[in-house]
């Protein structure tokens, strides 16, 4: 049986807490910590309600290594989730490192006062955490997370060579606000405002933030206009997928959406650096947030689906060979079950499926790993088991060969 820390109390976080308390048999204890406690408590009556078990809480300062270092040590748990904020990665990867505990996240680190993500930082502590004798999961969430499975396991079962993949991720939700990101804020618009980016012949091709866009048929969705970004599990595949050619993310925005943020990026609010209002300093992106639906308040009234998954193209037993593995999820179906839309769920199933491969030994290592390293069947069973199915098909459209 095994004990967990969860650092993080947003959407995802919730939704953590609650899947490892549905999963009796692996979490024996689990604690949900955050910088806010009133929220932990919110969902640990939530999770009661819900399941009947009582987690523990905490609070903690997840910016602060010595007091994450103590609380880890007081809860002596098997393996850390953290779903707190990009930012706040390599804090919380200090205090696993200096409390010796396995740790697991869902996105990679980004500084806080430049609009950049990469593996760089993460990669750096290997040495650390091999010597340590630990393991860190780096992206455990679903794309990166799941995507990354589903790559290691085309790889591994169905191709001999992979040349291209595409990662189509489709929100068709509907939540009633005129304008609202469904993950933090910040994070959310930080990440697509940001140039696009994809690799192709051995280097990356840099593009104008959503320049370019396919119309993309989703199963259970339709056709969707999805956007070329840069996403970070397309820095970590390139290393780790033989003969790839090509890798590309897509993701879909509304066009009320894209006109909310063209505004909002014409009047500065986007920006991520300081200006004087009144006699103060304030990021005009943290304002915004404050001014914007909490992503977790969005889950009673939010209906629709998700589709999320990799189309891959590459040769077995020397016949070309094209196939579609992917999810769907209910935004409905999600909040009768953890009280989450399905941006959440899907985030945060995940995690905690990673925890339990480490505390049943089914993923063993020392250092840092990205998930396509590790071994994916198991993994994916699970997914199939706690409310992530997904699904394998044939691919015959053509629209992403261009």
């Amino acid at each position: 049986m095994g004990n967990v820390l969860i650092i993080g109390a947003g959407g995802v976080g919730s939704v953590a807490a609650h899947k490892c308390a549905q999963i009796n048999g692996v979490f024996s204890r689990i604690t949900l910590a955050s910088r806010t406690l009133e929220k932990c408590r919110g969902i640990q009556k939530d999770i009661h309600e819900n399941t009947g078990r009582l987690i523990d809480i905490a609070q903690v300062d997840a910016d602060n290594v010595p007091e994450t270092v103590s609380l880890i040590k007081k809860v002596k748990p098997d393996v850390v989730i953290n779903v707190a904020l990009p930012y706040q990665d390599l804090s919380i990867m200090e205090a696993c490192l200096e409390a010796g505990v396995n740790y697991i996240d869902t996105a990679n680190y980004e500084p806080k006062d430049v609009p950049k993500f990469e593996y760089s930082w993460q990669w750096a502590y290997h040495e650390r955490f091999r010597k340590k004798g630990i393991m860190a999961v780096l992206g455990c969430g679903f794309d990166p997370g799941v995507s990354n499975a589903y790559c290691a396991y085309a790889q591994r079962n169905i191709y001999d060579e992979i040349r291209t993949i595409d990662i189509v991720d489709c929100n068709a939700g509907s939540h009633g606000h005129p304008f609202a990101t469904n993950f933090n804020p910040e994070i959310n618009i930080r990440e697509i405002t940001q140039n696009g980016k994809y690799w192709e012949s051995g280097r990356w091709i840099e593009t104008k933030p959503m320049e370019i866009s396919v119309d993309f048929d989703y199963p259970e969705v339709g056709p969707r206009k999805s956007y070329l970004l840069f996403h970070e599990e397309l820095e970590s595949l390139v290393r780790h997928i033989k003969g790839l050619q090509r890798i590309r993310f897509w993701m879909t925005f509304s066009e009320n959406y894209l006109t909310h943020l063209r505004v909002l990026q014409n009047v500065g609010m986007t920006r991520v650096d300081e200006v004087e209002f009144e006699g103060k300093k304030i990021v005009p992106i943290r304002f915004l947030k404050a001014l914007l639906p909490d992503p977790a308040s969005l889950a009673p009234n939010y209906t629709g689906k998700t589709a999320i998954g990799c189309v891959f193209d590459g040769i077995k037993n020397g016949k070309r060979k094209k196939i579609f593995i992917y999810n769907i999820c209910d935004h409905a179906e999600c909040y009768k079950e953890v009280k989450a839309q399905a941006v959440s769920y899907t985030a945060g199933v995940p995690p905690v499926i990673g925890a339990m491969m480490i505390i049943q030994g089914k993923w063993k290592g020392q250092g840092v790993f990205n998930v396509e390293q590790l071994e994916p069947e198991p993994f994916m069973e699970m997914l199939n088991k706690h409310g992530l199915p997904w699904q394998q098909v044939e691919f015959r459209s053509s629209i992403l060969e261009q």
